[in-house]
């Protein structure tokens, strides 16, 4: 349960806002993009009515998901297990493949981690396109001024779609492997981090909810979503764009893409009047009456 304390995300590496991930961030901004590092410590960006709502929201949010979401989420470990007794039950007990440790080691992780963002892909662009879910995701993209913490702005509904999502494609990537391999499987980390996933947060990510441009060359953003082509999925004009997480793959494959070159925009949700209150992001979503 303490890993889900507040406060513990700043200190957890597997969290957006490890202090690590941030400090980098921060410096990239500070060396790179001097005027917009001001501006995103300004008083109209960082007091911002949206700015409160998402402070405020990182910690009650905490115990929404301690009495509500926990309980309810199914485990990587449960999935698992179900899924290597239901191969064995239909194709009967196997061999096991003997592989190179360091290469299954290597496989493993790189297809954990493909199907992982395939997966929060398309789980995303359904929580747009879909009128039900996107009731919920809207909640994240009522944020008018984008920090760190607006990672954390999303409706305990949708915590509970994409905890039960990693469950599911995890534990069924790891029963595969175990059917195939035999157990031991394990993912490539360092200091308890799948070191993809780490390498990414190194890289900027606490940038793409910010107001620092920061995107990568042109040919490098048809494979890797840069902080700014995330910022430009927040824009009123372009939130239908650029559901990727880490890879650009998935825009480009299925016409989402949208690269980052530089345009005026403005965060927020189109047409709707926005009223950033702590009551109405968890309320709105299941009862329309009550207003953001």
């Amino acid at each position: 349960m303490e890993n889900y304390y507040a406060l513990n995300y700043f200190f957890d590496v597997n969290q957006r806002v490890f202090y690590g991930y941030v400090l980098v961030a921060f410096l990239i901004a500070f060396l790179f993009f001097r005027t917009a590092f001001k501006k995103q410590f300004s008083k109209e960006v960082l007091w911002h009515k949206s700015a409160q709502l998402d402070y405020a929201y990182f910690v009650i949010s905490w115990f929404v998901k301690i009495g509500l979401i926990v309980p309810l989420l199914i485990g990587v470990n449960e999935v698992t297990l179900w899924m290597v007794l239901r191969l064995n039950e239909l194709f009967g007990y196997t061999q096991r493949i003997r592989v190179a440790k360091e290469l299954l080691l290597i496989s493993y992780t790189l297809v954990l981690f493909v199907l992982s963002d395939l997966s929060r892909y398309w789980l995303h662009r359904l929580m747009h396109n879909v009128k039900f879910l996107w009731r919920f995701h809207k909640v994240h993209h009522s944020a008018e001024v984008l920090n760190p913490l607006t990672f954390y702005r999303v409706h305990p509904l949708e915590n509970l779609l994409f905890g039960l999502r990693y469950a599911l494609v995890t534990g069924v990537v790891t029963a595969i492997y175990i059917y195939f391999f035999g157990a031991g499987i394990t993912s490539i980390e360092f200091m308890g981090a799948n070191v993809l996933v780490l390498g990414f947060s190194l890289v900027g990510s606490n940038l793409r909810h910010s107001h620092i441009p920061f995107s990568y060359p042109k040919w490098l953003e048809n494979w890797f979503i840069s902080p700014y082509q995330h910022q430009l999925h927040h824009s009123k004009k372009y939130y239908g764009r650029n559901f990727g997480s880490f890879l650009a793959v998935w825009d480009r494959l299925f016409g989402t893409l949208l690269r980052g070159k530089k345009r005026n925009i403005v965060f927020g949700l189109p047409k709707e009047e926005v009223k950033h209150s702590i009551l109405g992001a968890f309320l709105n979503p299941i009862f329309k009456g009550v207003k953001l």
